[in-house]
Protein backbone atom coordinates (compact mmCIF):
# COMPACT_ATOMS: atom_id res chain seq x y z
CA UNK A 1 0.00 0.00 0.00
CA UNK A 2 1.35 3.39 -0.94
CA UNK A 3 -0.07 6.46 1.11
CA UNK A 4 0.61 10.12 -0.10
CA UNK A 5 -0.66 13.62 1.26
CA UNK A 6 -0.34 16.52 -1.49
CA UNK A 7 -0.62 19.45 0.44
CA UNK A 8 -2.99 22.13 -1.30
CA UNK A 9 -2.95 24.78 0.93
CA UNK A 10 -1.11 26.26 3.98
CA UNK A 11 -2.39 28.79 6.20
CA UNK A 12 -2.10 30.31 9.93
CA UNK A 13 -5.39 27.74 10.42
CA UNK A 14 -2.70 24.68 9.22
CA UNK A 15 -1.81 22.92 5.99
CA UNK A 16 -4.83 21.06 4.14
CA UNK A 17 -4.03 18.10 2.05
CA UNK A 18 -5.50 15.45 -0.30
CA UNK A 19 -4.69 11.35 1.37
CA UNK A 20 -4.62 9.32 -1.65
CA UNK A 21 -4.16 5.37 -1.51
CA UNK A 22 -2.63 3.62 -4.26
CA UNK A 23 -3.08 6.76 -6.40
CA UNK A 24 -6.96 7.00 -5.54
CA UNK A 25 -8.20 10.27 -3.51
CA UNK A 26 -9.38 8.73 -0.16
CA UNK A 27 -9.97 11.91 2.06
CA UNK A 28 -9.00 15.20 3.09
CA UNK A 29 -6.31 16.15 6.06
CA UNK A 30 -5.19 18.79 8.28
CA UNK A 31 -1.83 19.49 9.70
CA UNK A 32 -0.67 22.02 11.83
CA UNK A 33 0.79 25.19 10.46
CA UNK A 34 4.30 24.93 9.14
CA UNK A 35 5.42 28.08 10.08
CA UNK A 36 3.99 27.31 13.65
CA UNK A 37 8.00 26.55 14.60
CA UNK A 38 6.18 25.38 18.23
CA UNK A 39 4.20 22.76 16.13
CA UNK A 40 5.75 19.57 14.33
CA UNK A 41 5.45 19.98 10.48
CA UNK A 42 6.52 17.02 8.19
CA UNK A 43 8.62 17.72 5.97
CA UNK A 44 7.93 16.87 2.33
CA UNK A 45 9.53 13.28 1.79
CA UNK A 46 9.19 9.99 2.40
CA UNK A 47 8.43 8.23 5.60
CA UNK A 48 7.97 4.75 6.79
CA UNK A 49 4.62 4.29 8.85
CA UNK A 50 3.94 1.66 11.34
CA UNK A 51 0.83 0.42 13.26
CA UNK A 52 0.47 1.99 16.49
CA UNK A 53 -1.70 1.20 19.86
CA UNK A 54 -1.42 3.91 22.27
CA UNK A 55 -4.02 4.93 25.37
CA UNK A 56 -5.76 7.67 23.32
CA UNK A 57 -5.22 6.26 19.84
CA UNK A 58 -5.56 2.47 20.80
CA UNK A 59 -5.39 1.55 16.48
CA UNK A 60 -3.90 3.91 14.01
CA UNK A 61 -0.47 4.27 12.38
CA UNK A 62 2.69 6.38 13.31
CA UNK A 63 4.64 8.45 11.09
CA UNK A 64 8.07 7.88 11.71
CA UNK A 65 10.03 11.01 11.72
CA UNK A 66 13.53 11.14 13.09
CA UNK A 67 13.91 13.03 16.23
CA UNK A 68 9.74 13.08 16.62
CA UNK A 69 7.44 10.07 18.11
CA UNK A 70 3.54 9.75 18.09
CA UNK A 71 2.87 11.35 14.96
CA UNK A 72 -0.40 9.72 14.35
CA UNK A 73 -3.51 9.60 12.01
CA UNK A 74 -6.52 10.55 13.71
CA UNK A 75 -9.62 12.16 13.81
CA UNK A 76 -9.88 15.34 14.51
CA UNK A 77 -11.33 18.75 12.95
CA UNK A 78 -9.45 21.97 13.63
CA UNK A 79 -5.45 22.60 13.94
CA UNK A 80 -6.43 23.21 17.38
CA UNK A 81 -7.10 19.12 17.80
CA UNK A 82 -3.53 18.09 16.47
CA UNK A 83 -0.05 18.54 18.12
CA UNK A 84 1.72 17.77 14.78
CA UNK A 85 -0.85 14.62 14.04
CA UNK A 86 -2.25 14.11 10.53
CA UNK A 87 -6.36 15.11 10.54
CA UNK A 88 -8.55 12.79 8.34
CA UNK A 89 -11.89 13.85 7.08
CA UNK A 90 -14.29 13.30 4.38
CA UNK A 91 -14.28 17.58 2.91
CA UNK A 92 -13.01 20.70 3.81
CA UNK A 93 -15.30 23.48 5.26
CA UNK A 94 -14.70 25.38 8.66
CA UNK A 95 -16.40 24.97 11.81
CA UNK A 96 -16.32 28.48 14.20
CA UNK A 97 -14.93 30.37 11.61
CA UNK A 98 -11.52 28.00 11.15
CA UNK A 99 -10.63 25.69 8.26
CA UNK A 100 -11.12 22.13 9.43
CA UNK A 101 -11.69 18.83 7.87
CA UNK A 102 -15.52 17.53 8.39
CA UNK A 103 -17.22 14.58 8.99
CA UNK A 104 -13.42 13.03 10.51
CA UNK A 105 -14.86 10.51 12.96
CA UNK A 106 -16.47 8.14 10.11
CA UNK A 107 -13.52 8.89 7.92
CA UNK A 108 -11.18 8.17 10.38
CA UNK A 109 -13.21 4.99 11.17
CA UNK A 110 -12.69 4.40 7.33
CA UNK A 111 -8.80 4.69 7.23
CA UNK A 112 -8.98 1.72 9.65
CA UNK A 113 -11.10 -0.26 7.64
CA UNK A 114 -9.22 -0.23 4.83
CA UNK A 115 -6.21 -0.45 6.60
CA UNK A 116 -7.30 -3.33 8.57
CA UNK A 117 -4.68 -5.83 7.27
CA UNK A 118 -1.81 -3.78 7.18
CA UNK A 119 0.62 -3.44 9.53
CA UNK A 120 3.24 -0.71 7.54
CA UNK A 121 3.30 1.32 4.75
CA UNK A 122 5.17 3.84 2.92
CA UNK A 123 3.85 7.66 3.33
CA UNK A 124 5.02 9.81 0.15
CA UNK A 125 4.64 14.12 1.50
CA UNK A 126 4.57 16.97 -0.76
CA UNK A 127 3.31 20.57 -1.56
CA UNK A 128 2.22 21.90 -4.76
CA UNK A 129 1.78 25.02 -3.78
CA UNK A 130 4.61 27.98 -3.37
Amino acid sequence: MIVRIVRVENSDQGALGVLLINDEIFCCCLEPDRDDKAKLYIPQGLYDCFRFHGTKWPNTFEIKIPGHTAVLFHAGNVEADTLGCVLLGSSFGKLKGQRAVLNSGATFKEFLVVTKDVDKFTLFVTDCYN
